[in-house]
């Protein structure tokens, strides 16, 4: 049985594609293919694995199918007394990488039998066939003997018998040495696959190892990374609540608190500051010269960058253009690590303390004036909080009580009575300090006999640890009794 060459696919279906004429073959290429058809020796090319790849020439000596399913595996088509050999020259070929030739090898097939000489040779060139196996069949002339009669026939025949019981004993010597070889190659092979299997599960064990402690370390780092984070959330609501606090302490006191940075520039404002600055959100980071004030303060970048360059805070009472008044304080802003980074500016309505301030001098003013405009002889004591009733001073005397006791106003003011007035009775001195500690009012008569006087004296206290005393001439008048009130 003859193999093609090539091998055409089969088509499906009724109608056929048209069939393109080739372009004529050159001279050289038509020699060529009909050497190889003619001259050269039947061949097949392989895998390792000993599956068919390409057929060259006529194979049908050599091979043929095994029954059953389609197998090109070459060994299961080689003919009787070619496969042992086969198979001995392909393995040794694919084992050295190099050619293998079998001489003399003997195929019977259909009462014929053929010498042929094996060549397996691994094919390392050109670079897309290498890996692959070629396999060369050459046949062998065999001289015609003369055909031995009688009992040489019989000698003959047992001497070819014992020949070919030889050539069995021969092949299976090679085929057994061959596995053998094969079976020493294996044994080499898997002691290597071994040796690295077991250097690989080493490096697996090592690996296995290093992932545990690696595992370790990361369970060890995610519970730390949990506590910092439990941390950070803890400081996070601390932060939330401090500033809450702060943005309703700030809001409490009513005070409003304007933050700046080294350039003056708006960093952050509380309630009650856009009033003064008309100040907006989108003006932070502006500086707080480009915004306009109610304050009459046109000093107060001066004064702010003095505080910077000083360390010294500033404090005014500055006047707006709508009457009210503000005490102004600029202090430097300290962070946590102690490095100044800006000013706070903090502004608080004074506008009635100053309102109060105006009218409490307004009322001196007047009482002063009365006080000095009085025909009757008036004085203002004080007393010290932890002294003797008698142990008060004189604060004021109008024009009548220096003509009264015939002595000038800075001989009496800021003495004591025993030292201003030593004629004075300790008894009357006493009861006056007393009604500026009870703050309950005396009203007296007394005599003055160096004068030829009687005076109406009424004791009582303005304020608390002040004692005033009027004296009213009641000379002429009916005697009354004196009244203690």
């Amino acid at each position: 049985m003859e193999f093609p060459t090539t091998f055409a696919a089969l088509t499906t279906g009724a109608a056929a594609s048209p069939v393109i004429p080739k372009a004529p073959d050159s001279l050289q290429s038509q020699a060529d293919r009909l050497l190889l058809q003619h001259y050269s020796p039947p061949a097949v090319l392989a895998n390792d694995q000993g599956d068919i790849l390409y057929i060259s020439g006529r194979t049908g000596k050599y091979l043929e199918p095994a029954a059953g399913k389609a197998n090109w595996n070459l060994f299961a088509m080689a003919r009787e007394g070619l496969r042992h050999e086969l198979i001995g020259a392909f393995q040794k070929a694919v084992r050295q990488k190099g050619e293998v030739t079998v001489r003399g090898v003997e195929i019977r097939g259909e009462g014929v039998t053929q010498t042929v000489d094996l060549t397996a040779q691994a094919v390392t060139e050109p670079e897309a066939l290498r890996g692959l196996v070629m396999i060369v069949f050459r046949d062998v002339a065999t001289l015609a003997t003369a055909k031995p009669t009688g009992s040489g026939s019989s000698a003959a025949a047992g001497s070819a018998k014992m020949a070919e019981l030889k050539e069995e004993a021969r092949h299976a010597q090679e085929e057994l040495r061959a596995m053998r070889e094969e079976m020493q190659t294996s044994q080499e092979e898997f002691r290597a696959i071994n040796e690295e299997l077991q250097s690989a599960n080493e490096e697996l064990q090592s690996t296995n190892e290093e992932l545990t402690t690696s595992r370790e370390e990361m369970q060890s780092m995610n519970e730390e990374l949990q506590t910092v984070n439990a941390e950070q959330l803890a400081r996070l609501d601390e932060l939330a609540w401090a500033t809450s606090d702060m943005n309703n302490l700030l809001n409490s006191t009513e005070i409003a608190t304007v933050f700046l940075d080294k350039g003056l520039r708006v960093r952050r404002f509380t309630t009650g500051s856009e009033k003064i600055f008309k100040l907006i959100p989108a003006d932070v980071g502006r500086p707080l010269t480009d915004i306009a004030s109610s304050l009459l303060y046109p000093e107060l970048s001066d004064d702010a960058r003095e505080v910077l360059r000083t360390l010294i805070f500033c404090e005014k009472q500055i006047a707006t253009r709508d009457g009210c008044w503000f005490k102004v304080r600029i202090m430097p802003y300290r962070t946590q690590e102690d490095v100044i980074d800006g000013v706070v500016m903090t502004l608080t309505d004074i506008t009635a303390t100053k309102t109060l301030e105006a009218e409490l001098r307004a009322g001196e003013r007047n009482f002063r004036e009365t006080f000095e405009t009085l025909p009757h002889p008036a004085a203002l004591h004080e007393i010290a909080p932890d002294g003797a009733p008698g142990d008060y001073r004189l604060l004021a005397v109008n024009p009548a009580f220096v003509r009264l006791v015939g002595r000038p106003a800075q001989e009496l003011i800021g003495k004591t009575v025993r030292e201003a007035l030593p004629a004075t009775d300790n008894a009357r001195i006493e009861a006056f300090g007393k009604v500026a500690r009870t703050g309950e009012p005396v009203l007296l008569v007394e005599e003055s006999p160096e004068q030829g006087c009687r005076y109406q004296v009424t004791v009582y206290r303005p304020t608390p640890g002040q004692l005033a005393c009027l004296f009213v001439d009641i000379t002429g008048r009916r005697p009354d009794v004196a009244e203690e009130r």
